[in-house]
């Protein structure tokens, strides 16, 4: 197959990823999160639709994911970003190439281990700079740190990139039929195991209403053709004025019990 994309498009994938996997530890801007990088590597790649639609779809799966301690999840940045050079590059459908990627993800979880496994002894010199109020030599730690993270994931994503981009297509055409349809129907799974986990941390007895209340809502919104194309931004505005609303009543609540209180302790006074 012939290579279809540009070194400049081939320098920019490395770029964002660059900047995406510095920013899912340092910067912290949100920029690293699927939603983000699917439309940006769609811009970059020709097809910002397809973009968003992988990296929406991307987002779903991991909205629950966190780190816990020093265990790190698959990570977003290559996942996300890989599933969206797939679904362009191959011209898979989202889904498929969610479930494709995911391999790819736990790589880039064994960089992010690696990295931090790697640096650790470096905390003991940290130590030492920050003894010696020397912030230079601590910038400079953390500059290492960012860099060489940024460095793997960009050269693990443009590898990949051009790699999938050489050969994809006769890979994707070896592929049966059957196990194609299952990694469509596994991609399309993961973004309900993602709010699976979400509810599992959130989710309490008094949520639990509003939870069935959102649910009746987009299947009555979805199923009905004049309001199905903007159906996410009705229920958005019907759960932020839920919200708002809840949390009127609870200040409320907040301060007629401090006034409560507070007469109470006066009165205890006197």
């Amino acid at each position: 197959m012939e290579f279809d994309y540009s070194i400049i498009q081939i320098i920019l994938v490395f770029v964002v990823t660059f900047i995406a996997a510095i920013d899912q530890f340092s910067f912290l801007e949100s920029l690293y999160q699927p939603i983000v990088m699917g439309p940006v590597i769609g811009l970059i790649l020709g097809d910002v639709t397809t973009g968003l639609i992988v990296g929406g779809t991307y987002q779903l799966m991991t909205i629950g994911n966190m780190p816990v301690g020093g265990a790190q999840p698959p990570n977003a940045v290559i996942g996300g970003i890989m599933a969206t050079i797939l679904a362009i590059s191959l011209k898979l459908e989202p889904t498929v190439a969610v479930a494709t990627a995911v391999p790819f993800s736990l790589l880039g979880q064994y960089g992010v281990t690696l990295i931090f496994s790697a640096m650790s002894p470096m905390m003991s010199i940290a130590d030492k700079y920050a003894h010696n109020a020397d912030d230079k030599g601590i910038e400079k730690l953390n500059y290492l740190a960012m860099t060489i993270l940024g460095l793997i994931f960009g050269v693990i994503v443009t590898l990949f990139f051009i790699g999938g981009a050489a050969f994809g297509d006769s890979v994707v055409g070896a592929i049966p039929a059957w196990l194609m349809g299952g990694l469509s129907a596994a991609g399309g799974m993961m973004r309900y195991v993602g709010f699976a986990i979400l509810l599992k941390v959130m989710v309490s007895r008094e949520m639990w209403g509003f939870y069935f209340t959102g649910f009746a809502l987009a299947n009555i919104v979805a199923g009905i053709p004049a309001l199905s194309g903007s159906a996410l931004l009705l229920l958005a505005l019907i759960g932020f004025g839920f919200a708002f609303w809840d949390y009127q009543i609870q200040t409320k609540f907040k301060t007629a019990n401090v006034g409560v209180t507070t007469d109470g302790g006066g009165e205890d006074g006197i």
